[in-house]
């Protein structure tokens, strides 16, 4: 598909790039599109329009034994897991590159794939999953082993080894950037991985695959499954011949993944899960306006299909009001469009069924609290699944809508009086994914966020997100962590090696 300035386009330009699209619909196992054993087929489609965009192959547990198989050969061989550190590095920087030429491709299989704004995919979503693969590849001669401080005579070597095996399950909210969160990380130590993207956003995964053999790749390093959760991502947690598995989605299938692994072999599994985010805002914050802007983001970016969104606003008393009215002021001028509109602030959320869980919450939130802003279902051009952003204010700290994940453009704003009280509140909460802090007082930036349960504290910003930095939470938001060198101890297992002389 050919390339275009995405910041210059207007929406007839993705509306004719999206007629021209070739989707790939079938699984991809050792280097090759098949499709699944059974036969089966599902149906993907556009949230936005209710338009069938593809009917895709529909794996099930003899397609996941056919894959992890052909990733177990590929490990067992060598020829990715034993290739000298720089001819992959080579083969992961060609794939970065190439998701850059592709990147209008990209986009729009993820903006119609699962309702997301094509600007936002062209943005942030493919140029950042080309940095972290480029980042990841040129990590890989530059990370070295350890030798232990023994006496004379003894040599004790500690190296990193790849697992083998690794299944990787991922969500919806942003297909190609969590499939490359797991698989760049996973490729770079040398793995094998079987890929299950979502049922509701497979084919920017699918073309990922397609995108790492041209870049390289060996056949069956990369395996893609489209497929159902309690089929696919089962058999693949359930599998004997899987060494690890990542998983990102919600807690209570992180927890089946945990209960697979110990029905079947033991194997790691890594969880990334559920978030309720608290963002702390103190009457000290030099800038309202930027709290506001941040704020408003934090909650509405991605249709609020984020796991680390920043759904619990917590202010200070005294400055309450003129920041819920700068909310909502934002909050009018973020309306939902037509997501490849250039011009629309928020999309489509990703399917009928999280559209109504969403309004489920907002209908429970109107006898809980006042709502100020939105709280309605629409369509655009008649059609689609789009939620007005949504505030409430005066939320109860005790909530439904204050301590259930909604995953979508909801906002709870809840007071305080003081630090302690704001403390104590951000903290009460089953999941510690994220949370941010705005105030301009260094001590109290320092002493709140230390007091924070949570992975990632962003003081005067949102979200603050690198592939330098790790990403995870605490408690059942999960553990292990995604992003930076942290993320190869997932994917690696310590040797000691331990010679006489």
């Amino acid at each position: 598909m050919s390339q275009f300035d995405v910041t210059e386009q207007r929406k007839a330009d993705w509306e004719s790039a999206a007629n021209a699209l070739q989707i790939r619909d079938k699984a991809y196992i050792d280097g090759k599109f098949v499709s699944a054993t059974s036969g089966k087929v599902f149906e993907c489609i556009n949230p936005a329009t209710d338009a069938v965009l593809a009917t895709v192959a529909e794996c099930d547990a003899a397609d996941v034994d056919r894959a992890v198989k052909a990733a177990r050969a590929a490990f067992e061989s060598g020829v990715w897991s034993a290739m000298a550190p720089m001819n992959r590095k080579a083969v992961l920087l060609r794939l970065a590159e190439l998701i850059r030429q592709n990147l209008v491709e990209l986009a729009l299989l993820d903006s119609l794939d699962m309702g997301k704004l094509v600007n936002d995919a062209a943005m942030v979503d493919v140029p950042g999953s080309a940095t972290f693969f480029q980042w990841y590849a040129e990590a890989i001669d530059k990370v070295y082993d350890e030798i232990a401080p023994t006496g004379p005579g003894d040599l004790a070597m500690i190296t990193r080894e790849p697992l083998g095996v690794v299944g990787a399950v991922v969500p919806w909210n942003f297909p190609l950037d969590m499939a490359t969160w797991k698989c760049a990380a996973a490729l770079a130590a040398g793995n094998s991985v079987v890929l299950k993207p979502a049922e509701q956003s497979p084919l920017s995964a699918l073309r990922l695959a397609e995108l790492a053999s041209e870049a390289g790749v060996p056949d069956g390093v990369l395996n893609v499954l489209p497929g159902y959760g309690e089929t696919a991502g089962q058999a693949l947690g359930l599998h004997p011949d899987v060494d690890c598995l990542a998983f990102t989605g919600s807690t209570a299938v992180g927890k089946l993944f945990q209960q697979y692994a110990g029905q079947s072999n033991m194997k790691q599994v890594w969880l990334e899960t559920g978030g309720k985010s608290p963002n702390l805002v103190f009457a000290d914050c030099a800038d309202l306006d930027a709290a506001a802007d941040m704020a408003a983001f934090g909650i509405f970016f991605n249709q609020g299909e984020v796991c680390s969104a920043n759904s619990r606003l917590l202010v200070e008393r005294s400055i309450q009001a003129e920041l819920v009215e700068k909310l909502i002021a934002r909050a009018d001028a973020m309306q939902p469009g037509d997501p490849l509109d250039p011009e629309s602030k928020m999309g489509a959320m990703v399917s009928s069924e999280q559209t109504k869980t969403v309004m489920r919450y907002i209908n429970i939130g109107k006898t809980e609290a006042n709502l100020v802003v939105g709280g309605e279902q629409v369509k655009i051009d008649g059609r689609g699944n789009f939620v007005q952003p949504t505030i409430f204010d005066n939320v109860d700290a005790n909530a439904t809508i204050a301590t259930d994940e909604i995953f979508g453009p909801v906002l709870a704003v809840v007071p305080f009086d003081s630090e302690d009280e704001a403390v104590s509140i951000a903290n009460d909460s089953v999941y510690g994914l994220a949370a941010s802090v705005w105030t301009d007082g260094l001590s109290k930036a320092h002493r709140v966020a230390g007091r924070l349960r949570a992975g990632t504290v962003s003081v005067n910003t949102v979200d603050a997100l690198s592939p330098m930095t790790p990403f995870g939470g605490f408690k059942q938001s999960g553990f292990g962590r995604d992003l930076s060198l942290h993320s190869f101890d997932k994917y690696t297992a310590l040797k000691t090696t331990w010679i006489k002389y």
